[in-house]
């Protein structure tokens, strides 16, 4: 199938929408696996979880691109990520039958990132939602997001007021700026760091079960 490996959950019978998870910095495609279950217990989705393409010498796991400064992506490991990733997604979509417009694009810290990057530049198709924890919208040289083409697209930010790594202020900056833009914006913050709440993941269960209730 594709040139990224990844892992799968199918859903039990038919699926009802896709649900594709993007890792963080040093991390792999089992990293988010674990999420499927808790996101979607009753199996509705088929979750994939794919590699990020690279590979940095003395520091461990895969990653999407090189961060020469937080928010501001290496554009030439970017862009390659963004080639490999929108083939990824493309395939999929071929592979199971299930649109852009039943898909939700996920992820933690640099897989928000890549989340928010395939899911809201025009020449992308629209997904129906987007699930960034811990992330930001890139600024990066040759990409930019198209928000009058993803009005249909639903987003859910999670974010640790006290995150060491990435500061809130990236998520609220993300929420005015899709706000702005007319999207239907979820926004959550906790008191932790750089992780996942778990109360937002009972948030996030909830929001995911509306945006491809019924699909």
């Amino acid at each position: 199938m594709s040139a990224l490996a990844f892992r799968q959950r199918p859903a039990d019978g038919e699926a009802g929408g896709l649900l594709v998870l993007h890792h963080g910095r040093g991390a792999d495609e089992r990293d988010l696996l674990g999420l499927a279950d808790e996101l979607d217990p009753e199996r509705r989705l088929h979750v994939f979880t794919p590699r990020g393409p690279l590979t940095i010498p003395d520091f461990p796991g895969s990653h999407w691109y090189l961060v020469p400064r937080v928010g501001y992506p290496d554009p030439d490991t970017f862009g390659r990520a963004y080639e490999a990733l929108a083939a990824f997604h493309d395939e999929l979509w071929r592979e199971t039958g299930i649109g852009p417009e039943d898909t939700v694009l996920g992820g933690f810290s640099m897989g928000s990132v890549m989340s928010y990057s395939l899911g809201l530049p025009g020449e992308r198709p629209a997904v129906a939602g987007i699930l960034a924890f811990s992330g930001f919208v890139p600024t990066v040289e040759g990409w930019a997001p198209d928000l009058a083409s993803r009005q249909a697209t639903r987003a859910f930010i999670a974010h640790g007021r006290r995150d060491p790594v990435i500061g809130v202020e990236f998520a609220r900056r993300a929420r005015e700026l899709l706000e702005a833009g007319g999207l239907d914006v979820s926004f959550h913050e906790s008191d932790l760091g750089h992780q996942i709440d778990p109360a937002d993941l009972v948030a996030a269960r909830a929001w995911l079960a509306q945006t491809l209730g019924g699909r």
